[in-house]
């Protein structure tokens, strides 16, 4: 199994956020995962996935702002031969994938009221249809989710974690900038990371990176 991620942090907020996740992860029930873009979402579900019972089985992640609507069902929930032009043979779905495991689903929001209605009926009781089929199938899945709409909340009861943005957590920014520094300075085969001038420092610590860890990570690796 590949070791997991790194999470870098040391402010109150974010060392708040990962305690939750550890505390959640040995609850057999959905968590609903808040942050912004680049905040770390994904690592967060790796944590809960390799902290649960569950972390024997697959880890499956689907970032739902990435499928055009007409094909979130089919790569949800599977099809059967013939559901739909183009379906030469069944399918599987990402519940199916992670039976036995943990699903993470990334910007629900952006799914249509249906498409969530189909999705909250699946993680409240377990089954499932595929596409062109009539018999259910039941599936055990932990579903750890971005976001979900405020009007399907009330219909699960949820452990939430929430991630804090880089800019509430500005003690963090040194901190990860020398991390990622430190990564390249490796791959890039340096004997070490000089580390950044004052100037660079202060410059880093301003900003406001409105894309969050993933924006610094990206600057770093490309002013080096």
């Amino acid at each position: 199994m590949q070791a997991p991620a790194t999470l870098v942090g040391q402010s109150p907020s974010f060392l708040d956020a990962v305690e939750r996740a550890s505390l959640a992860a040995a609850l057999n029930r959905p968590v609903l995962v808040i942050g912004e873009r680049g905040t770390g979402k994904e690592l967060i579900a790796e944590r809960l996935h390799r902290l649960s019972p569950r972390w024997g089985g697959p880890l499956v992640t689907l970032n739902c702002a990435a499928l055009p609507e007409n094909l979130i069902d089919a790569e949800l929930f599977g099809y059967e031969s013939g559901a739909f032009t183009g379906a030469t043979r069944a399918r599987a779905g990402r519940f199916e994938d992670a039976d036995g495991g943990t699903l993470f689903l990334d910007e629900i929001a952006t799914l249509s009221a249906g498409a969530q209605e189909r999705l909250l009926r699946v993680v409240e009781y377990g089954e499932l249809t595929r596409l062109g089929s009539n018999r259910p199938i039941s599936v055990d899945v932990l579903a750890h989710a971005n976001r979900f709409r405020a009007d399907l909340l009330d219909r699960l009861s949820f452990e939430v974690v929430t991630l804090p943005p880089l800019r509430a957590r500005k003690e963090d920014i040194a901190l990860l900038s020398n991390h990622f520094a430190r990564r390249m300075a490796v791959e890039l085969g340096w004997s070490g990371f000089p580390g950044f001038t004052p100037a660079s420092t202060t410059a880093l610590a301003n900003y406001p990176w409105p894309g969050n860890v993933r924006e610094l990570k990206n600057v770093v690796e490309r002013s080096l």
